[in-house]
C-alpha cells in the first residue's frame, strides 16, 4: 500500500482485530502522523518501514482499537484515589472493622476538625451486613461505627455507586441534619427506630452533607484528572465519556463534577496536555432536578472554547431519572423483595404523575435545545417513561440523529427495546456492575429480573447500538472484566450464571468498547477501529485474546497503550 511518508510506528506480527463492520482481522499496522496509515500482513507492512520507524513485534498479542470507556466519572475517579481519599473498597476492605481501621489512622494523622473522604464502600462485601460472600449479620452501617473512632472529626464515605454516602454525627452536626429536618426530593434519610437519622443518606439527600465539604482546589482537581488519565493508559483507554459536569455537578461526587472541573479540562485540551479524547455531557441539575433547573441550566453552562474538537467535546447533557436498584430507588413495577416499596423518579414532583410529567418536558427542553441526551435510568418503569418521553420528543420536534440513549438501562422491556431502536437510540450498559452486584440484586429483585438485568443480546438483536462502560469509579475501569462479564455473565461473589441467554460473543463485546462507543461520540467516522484514515489510538493486550478462556481475560495486562499515535504505556518486552 502506497503512502507518503514513512511511518513513525509499525506493529508487526500480531493479532489485529480492526472492529470494523466485518470484524476481520490483521497481523500489522502503520502508523504515521498520529494516523492510521495502513493495515495488512507483516511483510507488507514491514516493506513500509523506513530508517527512523519504530519498529514493535507483538509476536501474536492482540491490537484493538483504543479501548473507549463510554461512561467514566474521569475527575471523581482521581478524586477517589489516595491521597485525595481513603480506599475503602472491597478487597481493601472486607468489614466495618476494617473501615473503622482505615478511618481511625486518618483522623490521626488529619488535624481535628478537618473532614476526612472516602470512597469505594460495598455493603455487600461487609461481613457485619450479610454480604452473599461474607454471610453475616445483616445490619447497615451506622454513624455510631464512625463515631466510635472519629468523634471530632466530620466523616464522609461514599458507596461504590454514588448514590448512597454514610457519615458520622460529627458531619450531620455541621450538616444540621436531625430527625426533623426535611428530605430533599429524590432523597432518602435513613432513620432508626426513634426517626433519628443513622447517618446514611441517597440520592438527592447526600447533598446535605456535599454541600458542607470544602470544596475541590484547582490544583486538586487537575491532580484528579492527571491520576485518571494515568491509569487509563496503563489500563489501554484512549477516550472516555465524562457524564455530567457542569453548573449541576457541585453536589454530585463531592464537587468533582462541578464546573470547575469542566474548565480544567478545558486548560489542559488546550495545552495539549490531557492525554485522552474525552466526550462531555452537561451537568444542568444534580438529583432530584426540575424544569426551571434545565432552563436555567442550559442558560448558563460554560463550555470551553478554542479546543481541539477531537481531544475535547461537550456533546450533550446528563440527565438522572431514577436512583439504583441496590439502593432501592429504582423506579419497578413490582415492588422490591421484603416490601421495599416501588421507588419513584428522582426529579421534581409530589406523585409519581407529576414526576412523570417534569421528565418529560426536561427532555423535550435538551433536546429540542439541540443536544444530545444521555438519560440515567435503571427500573423498569422508570425505562418505559424515559422512552416513552425521548420518542415523544423527536416525534414533536423532529431532528436529524440525535443519538439520544439511556444510561445504565439495568431492566428496559420489550417496548422500550422497540421504540429505542426504531429511532437510532443507544444503550449504555455496564457488565462489571453486574458482575459485581447481582446476588445481591437476586434477594432484591428475586431472581428473574436479577438474571435479566443489562440484557446485551435482546438489546443488539433489536438493532440497538451497545455500548459498555465501568462507571468508574464505580467499578475499576478494567475493560477486559467488562469484556469478560458481557461473554460469561457471572457473579463475583458466587461464580452463579445469570441469564447465559443474554451472553454475547467477544465480536459484540469488543464493539462495545471501541466502534459502537465511538459511534455514541458521533465519532465512528475517524476513530474506534483500526482502519486506515483513523485516528492512531491502539490498546494492545499482552495476551492472544481470541484464544483466551474470558475467566483469564480480567487478569492480562495491558501491555502497550498508543494515544494520538504515540506510546503512552508500555511494559518490558515490547
Amino acid at each position: 500500500m502506497a503512502m507518503d511518508a514513512t511511518p513513525d510506528l509499525v506493529l508487526l506480527d500480531g493479532e489485529v482485530l480492526t472492529a470494523d463492520a466485518e470484524f476481520s482481522t490483521a497481523r500489522a499496522l502503520a502508523i504515521t502522523a498520529g494516523t492510521i496509515t495502513a493495515v495488512g500482513g507483516t511483510d507488507e507492512i514491514r516493506a513500509l518501514a523506513g530508517p527512523r520507524t519504530q519498529l514493535v513485534d507483538l509476536r501474536g498479542r492482540t491490537a484493538l482499537p483504543g479501548i473507549n470507556d463510554s461512561h467514566l466519572h474521569g475527575a471523581a475517579f482521581g478524586t477517589t484515589r489516595p491521597p485525595l481519599a481513603l480506599d475503602v473498597a472491597f478487597p481493601t476492605v472486607r468489614s466495618i472493622a476494617d473501615i473503622q481501621e482505615s478511618v481511625k489512622a486518618a483522623a490521626s494523622a488529619t488535624p481535628e476538625g478537618e473532614w476526612i473522604r472516602g470512597y469505594g464502600w460495598d455493603p455487600g462485601y461487609l461481613s457485619e451486613c450479610g454480604g452473599s460472600e461474607q454471610g453475616g449479620g445483616g445490619r447497615m452501617p451506622d454513624r455510631a461505627d464512625l463515631d466510635a473512632v472519629a468523634p471530632n472529626h466530620p466523616v464522609y464515605l461514599q458507596d461504590f455507586t454514588g448514590h448512597l454516602t454514610w457519615v458520622n454525627s460529627r458531619a450531620l452536626e455541621l450538616a444540621g441534619v436531625t430527625r426533623d429536618t426535611a428530605v430533599p426530593e429524590g432523597g432518602v434519610i435513613h432513620a432508626d427506630g426513634a426517626g433519628n437519622p443513622t447517618g446514611l443518606l441517597a440520592e438527592g439527600a447526600q447533598e446535605l452533607i456535599q454541600g458542607r465539604l470544602p470544596a475541590y482546589t484547582r490544583e486538586e482537581i487537575e491532580q484528579a484528572i492527571r491520576e485518571n488519565v494515568a491509569v487509563l493508559h496503563r489500563e489501554g483507554i484512549t477516550s472516555y465519556t465524562e457524564p455530567g459536569l457542569g453548573p449541576g455537578g457541585k453536589s454530585l461526587f463531592a464537587g468533582a463534577s462541578d464546573q470547575l472541573t469542566l474548565d480544567v479540562y478545558g486548560d489542559l485540551a488546550r495545552a495539549g496536555d490531557l492525554g485522552a479524547r474525552v466526550s462531555v455531557l452537561l451537568m444542568l441539575h444534580g438529583m432530584g432536578g426540575s424544569v426551571a433547573e434545565i432552563t436555567e441550566g442550559l442558560a448558563s453552562a460554560r463550555v470551553p472554547d478554542d479546543v481541539d474538537p477531537r481531544l475535547l467535546r461537550v456533546i450533550g447533557v446528563k440527565l438522572f431519572a431514577d436512583g439504583t436498584p441496590p439502593n432501592k430507588t429504582a423506579w419497578m413495577r413490582d415492588e422490591y423483595a421484603g416490601g421495599g416499596g416501588f421507588g419513584c423518579l428522582c426529579v421534581h414532583g409530589a406523585t409519581d404523575a407529576h414526576r412523570t410529567t417534569e421528565l418529560n418536558e426536561m427532555i423535550r427542553l435538551a433536546h429540542i435545545a439541540g443536544h444530545q441526551l444521555g438519560v440515567h435510568v435503571t427500573g423498569d418503569r422508570s425505562l418505559d417513561a424515559v422512552v416513552d418521553a425521548l420518542e415523544a420528543a423527536q416525534i414533536q420536534h423532529p431532528r436529524d440523529d440525535p443519538r439520544h440513549y439511556v444510561i445504565h438501562a439495568d431492566l428496559p422491556g420489550p417496548q422500550s427495546l422497540r421504540k429505542l431502536a426504531e429511532h437510532g437510540f443507544g444503550a449504555n450498559m455496564n457488565p462489571a456492575i453486574k458482575w459485581t452486584i447481582v446476588d445481591m440484586l437476586a434477594e432484591m429483585l428475586g431472581p428473574e429480573r436479577a438474571a435479566y438485568q443489562y440484557p446485551v443480546r435482546s438489546a443488539l438483536e433489536a438493532g440497538i447500538p451497545v455500548t459498555a462502560s465501568s462507571d468508574a469509579p464505580v467499578t475499576y475501569p478494567n475493560w477486559r472484566q467488562g469484556i469478560a462479564a458481557m461473554m460469561l455473565r457471572e457473579s463475583k461473589a458466587s461464580g452463579r450464571v445469570y441469564g447465559p441467554e443474554e451472553c454475547v460473543g467477544l465480536p459484540d463485546a469488543v464493539r462495545a468498547y471501541t466502534s459502537n462507543a465511538a459511534w455514541q461520540d458521533f465519532a465512528e467516522d475517524w476513530k474506534g477501529t483500526l482502519e486506515p484514515g483513523r485516528a492512531a489510538d491502539v490498546t494492545v493486550l499482552d495476551g492472544t485474546i481470541t484464544s483466551l478462556d474470558p475467566h483469564d481475560l480480567p487478569d492480562v495486562p495491558v501491555a502497550m497503550t498508543v494515544f494520538d499515535g504515540g506510546v503512552v504505556h508500555s511494559t518490558e518486552g515490547l
